[in-house]
């Protein structure tokens, strides 16, 4: 693998409920198609929609890829918008899994922080894709909603501090196909990069200086 490419770590759902087809996953496998540009490896996983599973395979990612970002995308049946989630939090699961099972400690992480927000700074991400024209309306979220999208992006972000990013979409055809979600996705993911790699320069002047 080539090393000086930096490596992007993208995760949908699998079916769950009346999602038999997870729009989050179709929309990760278009983006797939799509790529990131040749600078960026995408890595792509479908995640089952099961508490144990999401706390064994999150740190597996991590630790298989050290990715610059993971960025998981989940569908929202609410949602009308492709909604970027601030934040992720600790406490509050009491919904069952496709296994039946929630944490007896109804929490991600026992005795970590109550909410932890992603270092991307998603109201800029939400201006800058709005900007582009790209046809598809993306909006800004404080409560990824306390099931397992919740719960992966809260793991996600204590494990790399905040490093981490989550999209929430419609599910399909309410109103975006599927090659509509990828596109969304790769601009979304595109820009986040950008932000990084800014804060990074940032960081390089701040130390030149000192």
């Amino acid at each position: 693998m080539d090393n000086s490419k930096r490596t992007v770590v993208v995760t949908g759902f699998g079916p769950f409920g009346e999602h038999t087809v997870n729009a989050s996953w179709v929309a990760v496998q278009e983006l797939k198609k799509l790529g990131l540009g040749g600078e960026v490896n995408l890595h792509v996983s479908e995640v089952p929609v099961e508490y144990q599973t999401v706390q064994s395979l999150v740190p597996s990612l991590w630790k298989k890829y050290h990715p610059l970002l993971v960025v998981h995308v989940g569908v929202s049946g609410m949602a009308t918008t492709v909604t970027l989630e601030k934040c992720g939090r600790n406490h509050g699961y009491k919904g069952l899994d496709n296994s039946s099972f929630c944490p007896d400690s109804q929490c991600c992480i026992v005795g970590g922080p109550d909410c932890i927000n992603s270092v991307i700074d998603m109201e800029s991400v939400c201006k800058r894709v709005t900007a582009s024209g790209l046809g598809v309306t993306v909006s800004v979220s404080k409560d990824a909603g306390r099931y397992l999208c919740d719960f992966t992006y809260y793991t996600s972000l204590y494990l790399s501090r905040g490093r981490s990013a989550f999209v929430h979409v419609p599910p399909l055809e309410k109103p975006y196909s599927g090659e509509d979600l990828g596109r969304a996705l790769q601009a979304i993911i595109q820009q986040m990069l950008q932000l990084l790699d800014q804060a990074e320069e940032k960081i390089h002047c701040q130390q030149h200086f000192h």
